[in-house]
């Protein structure tokens, strides 16, 4: 996938060698109590996660820079039959990288390796009051569904929406 910038940046899948440094990207983004519904991310829960999008040969990329990690862009796949057209995006940059074009073109290549490995339906939840990637999940063809009202406590009660966007007919 060819950078459309004239720093390095460049994406590369997910390996079991860049693993650790997706967990220290995904625990920083955590650790802000901004945009992932989690405190913290502990380092053996990510390397499960990890061993699990591998394994599922889930849609996964990271950003870099040069060749450090800076953010990430995944799908992880629904585990039961009946709903594994369908599965859950999930994406983050460092506050050093945002604002730069980088996150559309993480996520339009996301969403592309995961039409071609199959997806029919790509869901998310953000919360309500991250207007910056509500608007980058419109212009990538997400829909709000609906919203779930107090559905996170950090630093407050927060509203998620819960939006998705599928694939187009053929």
């Amino acid at each position: 996938m060819p950078s459309p910038y004239t720093t390095p940046f460049t994406l590369q899948p997910l390996t079991a060698e860049r693993g650790e440094d997706f967990w220290r990207v995904s625990d920083s983004v955590a650790r802000e109590r901004r945009y992932l519904c989690w405190h913290e991310i502990p380092a053996e829960l990510s390397a499960a996660y990890v061993r699990s999008q591998l394994e599922q040969d889930a849609p996964h990329l990271l950003l870099l820079d040069g060749g450090q990690v800076v953010g990430w862009c995944d799908v992880a796949p629904h585990p039961r039959p009946a709903h594994n057209h369908r599965g859950t995006l999930g994406m983050g940059l460092l506050p050093s990288h945002r604002g730069m074009g980088l996150g559309g073109w993480l996520l339009e290549n996301t969403l592309a390796l995961a039409e071609r490995r199959g997806y029919h339906r790509v869901e998310l939840t953000v919360r309500a009051d991250n207007e910056h990637a509500i608007r980058l999940y419109q212009r990538h063809g997400f829909q709000t569904e609906g919203r779930q009202r107090d559905a996170v406590r950090m630093d407050g009660f927060h509203d998620l929406l819960l939006m998705a966007r599928l694939r187009a007919p053929r």
